[in-house]
């Protein structure tokens, strides 16, 4: 049963005594866990931490308590209800004389397409109360189970996707589309999105209150395991959020960081993401129990993971210090393989451009190499270098490096010196662009702006549109006009004939140009891989 009558003829008597609410937190073996006193109004749930959600649809707890003035359940109980998934919220009306008057009950509901998160249970005198609680809950878990959208094979993260920001409604949806490349990039499915442009930016939550309630009830609903910010979470933003979510809580930048962390291979880029990570989650090292291990876990724990970052400050301090050191040390081994390439009077060009751009399938086509290709964000990390070839015996060193993407992490982009170091040595920055993107403008802006912060102003650039293929041939060449590119496919070599006489105008200037040709995949030396 709910409740016996004498338990809860003691609370209503006690609680009029008193004049307070009385609560109880019942197990389903009847085992009471907590017991709660509290205002006239109100009473307050405490941190169930000993009983986890886990990847359960109820919590297994219920909470009954008195209502003094013999009122409904309040809009506190039933966000209780939602937000701690409890298995049952109850509230015993109190009578003048102390005796039990109505009781007031409400449950979760499976999912549903109406939206509806609960149903409240219209009031009944308590002593006619004739619950069979046990098999009750046994019915509505095998129900949510039928109703369940999630394939209990699927271990990925299941994310809502929430943008909090004072910018045009247009310009937050434009980055949440990126967001959920950069989500399925992580492995991650991408559940629904949250928009919300609020007149003030709330600083404990991001966003008001009561949305924040909501949003979590709609990912508790839907059976969520994470929330993704579009927008950087300061430490007191995520610590408050985590207070109230038995979620993982990331902001867009820990999401790049753990994609950069799945796809670092090299020594190189394990030490540069590592040390990326460590200098994001420094500052942010204040969460205490469940909250820390919900922030800190990332995405399947990849990188650092909770059991480095759980150690003090002062040991993460010197674990980025010894990482420095250790990538200083790694530095000098490239700057030799870069002084020996530039010894040789090679030409050096750089392929940069925004994440999945096509830089990557460009040198695999025009070496007629097989470096990895993904129609994924940031899928080349481990930057390689290739040898081409043009008429008369000309050749230069063409490189892939790791794309950009708009509000990359400054501690991201200062981490990855080894990325920065090749571009630095280029001769030419082949600057590849999605021509198909209908946020090409913004993009090309994003790229220019970031080679300019970089220290790149000086290297001459050359603009290619890449994905020549998904446009007309006609919009192709006006927007080649107005942007002084040159248009290619990458997936077919035949329209790289334009761009190999580009190349060797730039690069032997007042020599001629043949017809470029492409030569078999030859590593430039010894593979860099930077990521």
């Amino acid at each position: 049963m709910l409740i016996t009558p004498e338990l809860g003829r003691y609370m209503t008597g006690l609680s009029r005594e008193i004049k307070r609410q009385l609560g109880i937190i019942v197990t389903r073996r009847g085992a009471v866990i907590a017991v709660i006193v509290g205002t006239d109004r109100e009473i307050v749930i405490p941190v169930l931490a000993d009983y986890p959600l886990g990847k359960k649809r109820l919590r297994g707890l219920r909470c009954v308590h008195t209502h003094l003035k013999n009122e409904p359940l309040s809009e506190d109980d039933l966000t209780d209800l939602a937000i701690l998934r409890l298995d049952y919220m109850a509230a015993i009306g109190v009578q003048e004389d102390g005796l039990p008057g109505d009781i007031f009950s409400a449950h979760l509901l499976p999912y549903n397409t109406l939206g509806k998160t609960y149903e409240v249970i219209p009031a009944q005198p308590f002593h006619r109360l004739d619950l069979e609680f046990d098999n009750f809950m046994e019915s509505l878990e095998q129900e949510m189970g039928r109703a369940s959208l999630r394939d209990v094979k699927d271990s990925r993260e299941r994310a809502i996707l929430i943008s909090v920001s004072q910018k045009p409604r247009d310009v937050q949806m434009e980055s949440l589309e990126e967001l959920k490349e950069l989500a399925r990039t992580s492995n991650v499915v991408p559940l629904d999105t949250v928009v919300q442009r609020p007149e003030r930016i709330n600083p404990k939550y991001l966003m008001g209150t009561g949305k924040i309630k909501e949003v979590i009830i709609k990912a508790l609903q839907s059976e969520a395991t994470l929330l993704i910010f579009d927008q950087e979470l300061t430490p007191t933003q995520i610590r408050e959020i985590c207070e109230i979510a038995e979620l993982k809580v990331i902001d867009r930048t820990q999401l790049i960081l753990d994609i950069f962390a799945q796809r670092a291979h090299s020594k190189d880029g394990k030490v540069q993401v590592e040390l990326a990570q460590l200098k994001y989650l420094l500052p942010k090292l204040t969460g205490k129990g469940s909250s820390m291990s919900r922030l800190m876990g990332g995405i399947g724990a990849r990188g650092p993971g909770e059991s480095k970052l759980e150690i003090d400050r002062r040991r993460v301090q010197e674990r980025i210090s010894h990482l420095g050191k250790q990538l200083q040390g790694l530095s000098r081994g490239r700057y030799e393989r870069r002084r020996r390439r530039a010894g040789s009077g090679v030409p050096i060009i750089s392929i940069c451009g925004y994440t999945n751009a096509g830089k990557s399938t460009l040198l695999n086509a025009l070496t007629k190499s097989a470096t990895l290709v993904e129609n994924k964000l940031f899928a080349t990390l481990d930057t390689a270098s290739r040898r081409l070839r043009f008429p008369r015996e000309r050749d230069a060193v063409i490189t892939d490096t790791v794309g950009f993407i708009k509000d990359l992490p400054k501690d991201l982009l200062k981490a990855f010196t080894a990325t920065l170091e090749e571009m630095e040595d280029a001769d030419l920055l082949m600057h590849l662009v999605d021509v198909s993107s209908p946020r090409l403008e913004d993009r090309i802006e994003t790229v220019e702006k970031l080679l300019d912060e970089l220290g790149l102003a000086r290297i001459p650039r050359l603009l290619v549109f890449n994905k020549a293929d998904r446009l007309e041939p006609n919009i192709v060449k006006n927007l080649s006009g107005r942007f002084s590119a040159v248009a290619v496919s990458a997936i077919d070599p035949s329209t790289f004939g334009p761009l190999l006489k580009t190349l060797e105008v730039k690069l032997w200037p007042g020599q001629g140009a043949g017809e470029g040709e492409v030569m078999s995949g030859e590593a430039a030396g010894e593979d860099d891989t930077i990521h």
